[in-house]
Formats: C-alpha cells, sequence, structure tokens
C-alpha cells in the first residue's frame, strides 16, 4: 500500500513540475516559476497541491483580472512572409523565349563587332 501511496505522490509531483515548467510566466501566481519549482520539490504531496489550487492560472472559469502587458522585445517582431502564386505575364511558349534570346545573343555578338571595327577605324586614322 505505501509503495502504491509512493508512486502516485511521484506522480503527482511529476505532473506537476510539467505543468509549472511548460507554464509562461504571466499565467503562474503568487510567486515565481522557480520557487514553485523548489516548492514542489522540496514538499512533493502539499507543494503539488498548493500549485494545482493556487499557483496555476486557468484558462477558463473565474473573474479574469487584466495582467500588465509584457514588455516589448528590443529587437523588432517578425512578420510572417506570405508568398502568393501570380500568374506569369509573359505567356509566349518556352520555343518563342529561346528564340528571342537567341536574337539577342546575336544582336549582342553584331555590336561588339561593329563596335571592335569602329575602334580599329579610329585607331587608323590617328
Amino acid at each position: 500500500m505505501a509503495f502504491i501511496l509512493w508512486i502516485l505522490i511521484t506522480a503527482l509531483m511529476i505532473g506537476a513540475l510539467i505543468d509549472i515548467i511548460k507554464r509562461d510566466d504571466s499565467q503562474v501566481k503568487y510567486l515565481p516559476k522557480m520557487v514553485w519549482i523548489i516548492i514542489v520539490i522540496l514538499i512533493p504531496f502539499i507543494g503539488s497541491a498548493l500549485w494545482f489550487t493556487l499557483g496555476r492560472e486557468y484558462d477558463s472559469g473565474g473573474i479574469q483580472i487584466p495582467r500588465m502587458p509584457r514588455r516589448a522585445s528590443r529587437t523588432a517582431p517578425q512578420t510572417p512572409v506570405v508568398q502568393t502564386w501570380s500568374t506569369p505575364t509573359d505567356t509566349r511558349s518556352t520555343e518563342d523565349q529561346i528564340a528571342d534570346l537567341d536574337r539577342e545573343i546575336e544582336e549582342w555578338r553584331l555590336r561588339q563587332e561593329a563596335d571592335k571595327r569602329r575602334g580599329d577605324a579610329n585607331s587608323g586614322t590617328e
């Protein structure tokens, strides 16, 4: 019988510790989280009972007391970037686009060749 009672108290203590650790600081009443952890470890049964009755702030029921807002962090909060897919503005086929690129490459090559000839012609007249 004592073994079963020991297991129940240990399970209650572990459950209270997990609950305390997972709670945000704004959801803990009367004492800081670290003090609640120490109480639950030193006095497992009474500390766990006190935690679940006094220290824990439950979401529903009771009078909601407004708390002071937490200070904003020094860095600006990051807003998530939502990417939306848009329809392409160029409705040409891939082959048409490749043909346009080939024409641009040829035009660029011809301009380079013409600039080179102009440079050769200007250097010969000096």
